[in-house]
């Protein structure tokens, strides 16, 4: 079973973190996930809408049936 602390602390000056352990013995064997949250006013979005705000002269495709098109056209001249 395992014995664990939720801990909400502070990057202190040099990079470092400190953690205290109300209940863990000195010297017990222990394991630290460190876990930032996401910074505010950061925004996620998926890979279509990364796609979509790229500028259209970027874009080597206008529409997926125009690179379906493309590729069928190169798959097909492997044949020849």
């Amino acid at each position: 079973m395992w014995n664990a602390i939720h801990v909400k602390t502070k990057v202190l000056p040099g990079n470092r973190v400190e953690v205290k352990t109300p209940g863990f013995g000195e010297g017990a064997s222990v394991e630290v996930f460190v876990v930032q949250p996401e910074a505010p006013g950061l925004s996620r979005c998926s890979m279509l809408e990364l796609l979509e705000s790229l500028p259209a002269e970027t874009r080597l495709f206008e529409s997926a049936a125009q690179a379906d098109h493309f590729l069928q056209e190169e798959r097909d001249s492997w044949d020849r």
